[in-house]
């Protein structure tokens, strides 16, 4: 076989696993939506249950929440890792083999959309994985400031007492 035509087709072959990756990032992405609205329903559902006679559902829901928004925030970075390392460190690396240099190209227009500071997809995502993780925080400050209050208010009490 005909050496450009075995790199042309390593190239094909690895620029569709790369629009795989892609796909998976989108579906991942998904995931964290799904769980996210699943919880706030959770929340809702069980809104009067309580554990161990002071811990809510909400609150453990809660938890849950900003755990889920945390591992989509870091999901998103890896993936925006992995995208450039296949950009940069190997498509790229086979495009000079080539006669033309398509990702080349797409990855230098993208460098200069994202150095006029627009939002990208990604940014998007991040975004709103720390929305909801300060949702689930403002939940968990809500439940917990009546505790401690009560304790507060106990340990008053018994200052005034002794």
């Amino acid at each position: 076989m005909d050496r450009d035509y075995i790199v042309f087709e390593e190239y094909k072959m690895y620029t569709e696993q790369k629009e795989n990756f892609i796909e998976r990032n989108f579906k991942t992405n998904r995931f964290y939506m799904i769980a996210i609205v699943v919880l706030i329903f959770a929340m809702i559902y069980t809104n009067n249950v309580m554990f161990l006679d002071k811990l809510s559902a909400t609150l453990v829901f809660s938890f849950f929440g900003i755990a889920i928004s945390s591992l989509w925030w870091m999901n998103v970075d890896s993936y925006n890792t992995l995208i450039k390392i296949k950009y940069a460190d190997v498509i790229e690396k086979i495009e000079e083999k080539l006669p033309v240099h398509p990702f080349t190209e797409e990855s230098k227009a993208i460098e200069e959309f994202k150095n006029k500071k627009i939002f990208l997809f990604s940014d998007i995502q991040k975004f709103i994985s720390v929305i909801s993780a300060l949702f689930f925080f403002a939940i968990i400050v809500s439940e917990v400031s009546p505790l401690c209050i009560a304790i507060f208010d106990k340990i008053m009490s018994l200052k005034g007492g002794i």
